[in-house]
């Protein structure tokens, strides 16, 4: 007589503990936040409307002249400048790259160099928060800056500026107060963000104090000796000389 095979005995399947689950989500979801960080950092934002005209240019020319002029004589004098004309001057004046290569600018006036500072040099700071620029990447900003264009609204400034980063256009958008501190020039900021990813208020801060206090800007931000007050006015910049 054959004797009958064993029958198998099944054997439970062992259930997955909640630490093996909280791992496999935490994983997930930080490659999940990792990609939209990623998207939002590519995501070109729309510039703010502004106009830039050969007219507008030729005014804010004047203007300048005008002022040194009178501060030249002892005069005192304000210089106030609109949305186009400091725009237009900016425009002509800033060594941007073009199409993967830097054209050459003429050099701009010791007074526009604060409008200047107002853009891309805001952010030029070693900062601590997820996702706001080092040092090192906003060196690699400033060689290869392609746009800049400066709102002005009541008292604040808008400055959004376009870089090359490998071949890809990335924006930054910087909103404060523009100001005069001790012979230099100060900027409160309000909010920033690169790309779609805002730059939380403490780390722009932090990065604007260390641009203020770092020894190889302070030179930059140093205004001009007849400058006594620069802001932004009713929609304007405003510089007072004396």
């Amino acid at each position: 007589m054959t004797a009958n095979p064993p029958t198998p005995v099944a054997t439970a399947e062992k259930p997955v503990s909640p630490w093996m689950w909280a791992f496999r989500f935490l994983r997930w979801s930080t490659y999940l936040a990792a990609l939209i960080t990623l998207i939002l950092l590519l995501h070109k934002t729309t510039p703010p409307p502004v106009q830039t005209t050969p007219q507008a240019e030729a005014s804010a020319e004047q203007k300048l002249q005008e002022v040194q002029q009178s501060a030249s004589k002892g005069q005192k004098a304000t210089l106030r400048l609109d949305e186009s004309e400091l725009n237009s001057y900016l425009a002509s004046h800033l060594d941007l790259e073009k199409d993967g290569a830097t054209t050459a600018a003429p050099a701009a006036p010791a007074t526009a160099a604060p409008a200047e500072t107002a853009g891309p040099d805001s952010a030029d700071a070693t900062t601590d928060g997820p996702g706001a620029p080092t040092a090192a990447d906003v060196e690699k900003m400033r060689s290869s800056v392609r746009d800049v264009k400066v709102q002005m609204e009541g008292d604040q400034v808008h400055a959004y500026v376009v870089f090359d980063v490998h071949g890809k256009d990335m924006t930054l958008d910087l909103v404060g107060k523009l100001g005069a501190k001790d012979g230099y020039l100060h900027f409160e900021p309000i909010s920033g963000q690169i790309g779609a990813l805002p730059i939380p208020l403490s780390t722009l801060q932090s990065a604007v104090e260390k641009l203020m206090d770092s020894p190889e800007n302070r030179d930059k931000l140093k205004l001009p000796s007849d400058v006594s007050d620069m802001h932004i006015e009713n929609g304007q910049l405003v510089a007072t000389y004396h």
